[in-house]
């Protein structure tokens, strides 16, 4: 029974599952999940995923959801999995565990709500709100620095040291790619003093490629519509 996977392409974890997979030669059905029209919050959905959220898959009559549990889960499940992704070495995969771990709490926090309420949210209904996004931000910027200063700090290639990405990489380049849609200047800030995660970004598009590009397709589609100048009128990117 081929593997099903729920998701949203406008959703950061959703996107590291379909790179996974297209990347790794995993056979599997793509089932769109809307988060803009709730559909994550359906019944028929909640009976995949009872929290609501995506991604999820189904693989036979096993169920999972949370990003990290399913790349672990299928760099472990299905063979001809390169060792990178995910090490049969107990103690790279404990620096793993420690990273995805690490990205919830600190990465995710600052990206995530950073990009909601500053452009994303209106597009989608969401009233923004100034002081989460403050909040946000310091959170998002101090997260680009440990990666700069701990992780990549002797110039590595990829988080581990190591020559390939591992499931890590993946799960964090995703999230930062959120940011694309916030338009190229307010980007650029951003990630402007960080030349080594840069770096890493752009070994990560190359390792994972065409795939990459493929599925961050609607990133930057989001991205086109929202810089769009406002009916009557040009964006003035000096205020």
């Amino acid at each position: 029974m081929k593997l099903k996977v729920y998701a949203d392409r406008g959703s950061q974890p959703s996107r590291a599952i379909l790179i996974f997979c297209k990347v790794n030669g995993i056979e599997f059905e793509e089932i769109k999940i809307e988060l803009a029209k709730r559909q994550q919050l359906s019944p028929e959905y909640k009976a995949v995923n009872p929290m609501g959220q995506v991604p999820a898959i189904v693989d036979g009559e096993f169920q999972l959801f949370e990003s990290h549990a399913i790349l672990i889960y299928l760099a472990s499940a299905y063979p001809g999995i390169a060792d990178h992704w995910y090490p049969n070495d107990i103690f790279k995969r404990a620096k793993i565990h420690s990273v995805l771990d690490w990205h919830h709490s600190n990465l995710r926090r600052g990206a995530a709500p950073y990009v909601l309420n500053t452009v994303l949210g209106p597009s989608v209904g969401v009233q923004v709100n100034p002081q989460i996004a403050a909040e946000a931000e310091k959170l998002l910027l101090s997260s680009l620095s440990k990666i700069e200063s701990f992780w990549l700090k002797e110039n590595e290639k990829f988080l581990l040291g190591s020559s390939q990405p591992s499931i890590a990489d993946l799960s964090m380049v995703c999230e930062i790619m959120q940011l694309e849609v916030l338009g190229d200047k307010e980007r650029d800030r951003i990630l402007g003093p960080y030349e080594k995660v840069q770096q890493w970004i752009e070994n990560t598009k190359n390792a994972t490629g065409p795939h990459f590009d493929e599925i961050h397709t609607l990133i930057f589609q989001v991205k086109a519509m929202l810089q769009k100048p406002p009916p009557g009128g040009a964006i003035n990117e000096d205020e």
